[in-house]
């Protein structure tokens, strides 16, 4: 029977591998390739999307701006 630092000792060696694991195991480039990019999860844009989305930063950051700069008068 594991006496309780032992037993103390395999958890603390438990909470600080799991994390440290899936970490490792997520940041694995053979693992986001086959999961991630060949499951759908992360599709490359298009160029239309790519498009539509640089102009919603640009609208957006503009935006940002001008509250900024009303801001500032104030």
């Amino acid at each position: 029977m594991l006496s309780r630092n032992q037993l103390e000792i395999f958890r603390m060696v438990l909470y600080l591998t799991f994390p440290v694991g899936i970490f490792w195991i997520a940041n694995q480039t053979e693992f986001f390739e086959k999961y991630a990019i060949a499951g759908k999860i992360f599709q490359p844009l298009t160029e239309e999307q790519r498009k539509d989305l640089e102009g919603f930063r640009k609208r957006m950051q503009e935006l940002n701006e001008k509250k900024l700069l009303e801001a500032t008068k104030k």
